[in-house]
């Protein structure tokens, strides 16, 4: 594990409802040592932090504040929910091009103040977000990752655990490429307690058809946002844990599996795109990428969830 300086100091940039639940859960893991909220919404950005701070009697010791672009050059990690909602009759192209600009702008001025830290973007559409925060920082790939489909693996592992009857913690499994509709399950990848779920399933004997159960949990999981979207507005409990869950591995040098959006170059044969894929998430960031042996259904799947995305960053 990596050496680690007795200061964490977490950025974020966007107070919103993502920005404000991934603080309040990062103050209760006590991960960090300071917090600094920031939002062009000066007022929105008090009144979480003062939100926050009078909860303080009940989590560790943290301190919770309002900040200002100074706050990157000596932050471990700062994370990027900025960004604008589609309006009605906005075109997606529209508004890709619209949250491009908000975060490049963004990752240009936390260039510009020599931050050392790691950059993890969580603005929609995440992966797209990544690959522009890359580009227009000009640091080494590592650095600048993306959410991904850590939240979108995390939806897997659940919908398994209850298919299965099996705790959540002893199942392993991972969502791959783009954070959206051309996700796909690596099933190839797939354990339950130590076992591949296709030699678990005989095992198991829950299920009569386990691969149109295979289609189910799959779709479930890529038609979850949409779903909690309709009931709400919004999702960002889970997102918020999934990006403490990041932040952790980061900030404690962790060496931590996780299928945060990462810029390729090479591996599994692709290059100039970012997508999510198993990589060993530390204090730099992304450490290392594993070239998983994955099916060459998946191998199919994973290329053209890239060409997808290489689209997308080619409109902008």
């Amino acid at each position: 594990m990596s050496d680690q300086s007795t200061q964490r100091k977490v950025v974020v940039v966007g107070a919103g409802a993502v920005g404000a639940t991934y603080s309040y859960a990062l103050a209760q893991s006590g991960l960090a040592d300071e917090i600094v909220l920031i939002d062009r919404n000066e007022d929105l950005a008090k009144g979480q932090v003062l939100d926050l701070i009078h909860g303080q009697p009940y989590f560790p010791t943290v301190d919770i504040r309002t900040g200002s672009p100074d706050d990157y050059a000596d932050a471990n990690v700062i994370v990027i929910t900025a960004g604008a909602a589609q309006k009605p009759g906005e075109t997606r192209l529209e508004l890709l091009r619209k949250n491009a600009e908000i975060t490049g702008a963004i990752t240009e001025e936390i260039a510009s103040r020599d931050s050392k830290g790691v950059m993890l973007i969580v603005s929609n559409p995440v992966d797209i977000m990544t690959y522009v925060a890359l580009k227009r920082s000009g640091w080494e790939r590592g650095r600048v990752i993306g959410s991904g489909t850590v939240l979108d693996s995390s939806r897997f592992r659940h919908l398994l655990s209850k298919h299965c009857d099996v705790d959540v913690h002893n199942v392993h499994a991972y969502i791959l490429g783009e954070h959206g509709d051309s996700e796909f399950a690596a099933w190839s990848m797939t354990h339950v307690g130590g076992i591949n779920i296709d030699k678990y399933c005989p095992l198991c004997r829950k299920c009569s058809d386990w691969k149109n159960e295979r289609k189910l949990i799959e779709q479930q999981v890529r038609e979850s946002a949409y779903h909690i979207i309709s009931y709400k507005g919004s999702t960002h409990y889970a997102v918020g844990l999934a990006m403490v869950r990041i932040t952790g591995a980061i900030l404690r040098g962790e060496n931590s599996v996780m299928t945060v959006s990462t810029y390729l170059d090479g591996e599994f044969g692709l290059k100039d795109v970012c997508l999510s894929v198993p990589s060993i998430v530390s204090d730099k960031g992304v450490k290392r990428i594993i070239e998983s042996p994955l099916s060459a259904e998946e191998i199919t799947l994973l290329n053209r969830s890239a060409e997808i995305l290489r689209e997308a960053a080619g409109s902008i």
